[in-house]
């Protein structure tokens, strides 16, 4: 990114009254690991595919934050005429949905895009197709550092708000190759089904899977 201070936004517990993302927003989570009953969520970056990346910490009322009292990020996710643009939604949209008590309308995928089209490899982690289509290298140096931290250092910053700040581009070129396989009809149907199985993740629903022949 150039001059990345001016690109990256970061804010205290949530957006800022009036600000106006768009149609189509990218979201991403960063959480103190992968269980959300455990593991509290940290940061929440998003971006309206402008160049610009805004960064919400999340830090409890006892390390003094403002806890989950974010109305304009909750109103944001819940608004059915905003798009969530995503990758690994799956994951995003529980930790969410867990942490704020909501449901995330209207998500999209791109890992389940990629998922159903390139379907002559087996990566399909964001770093990958960000390279492959868009010819661009992000880092992973910061994906396992401390996001609970009071302050973020600016190397965590950019780090997250890179993994925003491509998924427009991204989207655009997997939603033409589901259109050329004709599964964007398919990719719909996974979409409009994510936050549901947000919530059977959340109550433990995923081994057994309900959806499996076993047991």
């Amino acid at each position: 990114m150039n001059n990345p201070q001016n690109l990256v936004h970061l804010y205290d517990g949530d957006l800022p009254d009036g600000l106006d993302l768009g149609p189509l927003v990218a979201i991403d989570t960063e959480t103190m690991g992968l269980n959300p009953h455990r593991d509290r969520l940290c940061l929440i970056q998003l971006s309206s595919g402008n160049g610009e990346a805004h960064l919400v910490q999340i830090r409890p009322v006892d390390l003094g934050g403002k806890g989950y009292d974010s109305p304009n990020l909750k109103a944001l996710l819940q608004n059915d005429k905003i798009t969530k643009l995503m990758h690994f939604a799956r994951f995003d949209v529980a930790v969410l949905q867990h942490a704020f008590k909501i449901t995330v309308s209207s998500v999209i995928c791109t890992k389940i895009a990629a998922r159903l089209v390139y379907t002559f490899t087996d990566r399909h982690g964001l770093a990958y197709l960000c390279r492959d289509l868009l010819g661009v290298d992000l880092s992973k140096q910061q994906q396992s550092s401390d996001w609970g931290a009071q302050t973020l250092t600016e190397a965590q910053k950019t780090y997250a708000a890179s993994d925003v700040l491509h998924l427009h581009a991204l989207w655009e070129k997997l939603e033409a190759l589901l259109i050329r396989e004709k599964r964007r009809d398919l990719a719909q149907a996974c979409y409009d089904f994510l936050p549901a199985r947000a919530n059977l993740d959340l109550l433990g629903y995923t081994d057994p899977d309900i959806f499996s022949h076993k047991g």
